[in-house]
């Protein structure tokens, strides 16, 4: 049965001190009116959904629409599946909890819902890459995205008339002339191992083939064939850091940036409200990082930050259909992105945060591609190994760290990897 399914893969990591939590999700008999549960995860946009909710329920009069917008949104969800206490929707990211969901038949193929057809291809096309085995149908709803690549000190720009490189060479002579200024080109941050996958992220999406991990696990290329280049250049990047950025903090990273202890900073658009939080009057902008020789070859990495998808489980499919449709709703995309900005990923004259201007050309063109490490189980820690290596001045670090990274790949992933060998066996590879 798929709810036996659903709890092998859950069960680990859902956590019992959830529980006071955990409400159900039924027709509100009160006044007899459908209730659609909605339990999405981001706290931090409590405020938007609260105003999203009150809207919905003041201009439908046969749905309340109730958000749930727990701490720990994740354990809340997986301890409710154990317990088959389903919400209608869940709002989660575009990660390896998603491919991990979907794996275990738990959410509604809503490709007959028709405002699927707003979303831009290159955010479905991401949606599509995250199934571990190659499924029929739309199982999400993109809502918004975010980005990663170089934010830089506009004003410090400006006034020394640095260029945004195009190229790679052209960044690495940009960090050489900045450096002979005195000022630090790049800040990391590197103490937040998580911190080490920003730049990683970036550089990868522009070396390496976006499918590199659904072809690994099919056996068809390996991580020491692909990431080879990513793994030179991450650690060039270091020769224009601060001084060991071992020692600093995401949070350092973010204060010295804003007090302009450097020129750039490899981070992704979620760094922006942080960094405005101690110089709100910094004047930002970004460039996609240009990881290759030919500017055409670049990618801007851009990932669904939060998506909406329907359980299966679900006994108020149309209400939820139509809870989607007031969300997808230009007015309503523009409350939330008006609260936790970011990158819509309908079709649309939606404006994007300033300090994202230097990345339009390659939104409006969709050349964007997924953060790698939504395909990274977390149980691998490769944001760990990355720091490894990185601390690693051995002559052959690069070749301990790839082999290393093919070994614990294959150690997270075996029943994985068995379950799409098998697939591909039984003639069913699309």
């Amino acid at each position: 049965m798929k709810k036996g399914k659903a709890l092998r893969v859950l069960l680990t990591a859902a956590a019992v001190s959830s529980t006071m939590l955990l409400q159900g999700c039924t027709a509100d008999s009160s006044n007899g009116k459908i209730q659609v549960t909605m339990l999405q995860y981001k706290p931090e946009a409590v405020k938007a959904f609260e105003e999203i909710e009150r809207r919905f329920n003041e201009t439908h009069d046969n749905i309340t629409l109730k958000i749930e917008s727990p701490n720990e949104a994740m354990t809340v969800l997986k301890t409710r599946l154990i317990r088959e206490d389903y919400p209608d929707i869940v709002g989660i990211g575009g990660d390896i909890n998603y491919s991990n969901f979907l794996d275990a038949d738990l959410f509604e193929d809503i490709s007959d819902l028709e405002i699927i057809n707003d979303v831009k291809p290159a955010y479905l096309k991401m949606e599509k890459e995250l199934e571990f085995i190659p499924q029929d149908g739309i199982y999400t709803l993109p809502y918004a995205a975010n980005c990663a690549g170089i934010l830089y000190n506009k004003d410090m720009f400006d006034e020394n008339g640095w260029k945004i490189p195009n190229t790679w060479s052209e960044f690495i002579s940009l960090c050489e002339e900045i450096k002979a200024t005195g000022t630090t080109p790049l800040y990391f941050g590197y103490k937040d191992t998580w911190t080490c996958l920003a730049p990683w992220n970036a550089l990868a999406v522009g070396l390496a083939p976006s499918d590199v991990c659904s072809s690994v696990n099919a056996g068809k290329t390996t991580f020491k064939a692909e990431y080879g280049e990513v793994a030179d250049k991450i650690k060039v990047m270091l020769d224009y850091a601060e001084l060991n950025p071992y020692a600093y903090s995401y949070n350092d990273a973010c204060t010295a940036f804003a007090r302009g202890e450097s020129a750039m900073y490899p981070i992704g658009s979620y760094a922006v409200p942080q960094i405005l939080s101690t110089n709100p009057d910094m004047n930002i902008d970004s460039f996609t990082f240009p990881a290759n020789e030919n500017e055409a070859d670049n990618v801007l990495n851009s990932g669904v930050d939060l998506q909406f998808c329907v359980m299966k489980e679900s006994q108020n499919k149309e209400a939820a259909y139509e809870v989607l449709r007031f969300l997808n709703e230009d007015e309503t995309v523009q409350i939330y992105l008006d609260d936790q900005g970011g990158i819509p990923c309908k079709e649309g004259d939606f404006a994007i945060p300033s300090m994202l201007n230097g990345m339009s050309d390659y939104i409006n063109e969709g050349r964007m591609s997924d953060f790698h490490d939504h395909h990274y189980p977390s149980e691998m820690s490769v944001d760990a190994l990355i720091q490894t290596y990185l601390m690693d001045g051995s002559a052959n670090s690069a070749e301990i760290f790839l082999d290393r990274f093919d070994t614990e790949w294959v150690r997270y992933n075996r029943d994985l990897i068995a379950k799409i060998k098998k697939h591909e066996e039984a003639g069913n590879n699309e």
